[in-house]
């Protein structure tokens, strides 16, 4: 396992269970090449806009030092179209 950029799709998303007291919605994501889970909150989500990604999505991100089954900083590869996000 390699510290730099990993590559991964999102596979699901949980309204609780994030953040220091489990109220934020958690995501997960499944790493393309080790095939490992890894879970991770909004507030992990590099963005220049709202912080929300949807089940399907490809994804870049980085495995946290600290906890090795969490995501973080997490890009969002394939922008939506805010017509087609918004119908």
């Amino acid at each position: 396992m390699s510290g730099g950029p990993r590559h991964g799709t999102i596979v699901d998303r949980r309204p609780s269970g994030g953040g220091a007291t489990g109220a934020l919605g958690s995501y997960i994501v499944r790493d393309d090449e080790e095939e490992r889970y890894y879970s991770f909150d909004y507030r992990q989500i590099v963005t220049e806009g709202f912080r929300t990604i949807r089940t399907g999505e490809r994804v870049r991100f980085h495995i946290s030092p600290e906890s090795p089954d969490r995501a973080e900083f997490v890009i969002r590869l394939d922008q939506p179209d805010p017509a087609e996000y918004y119908r």
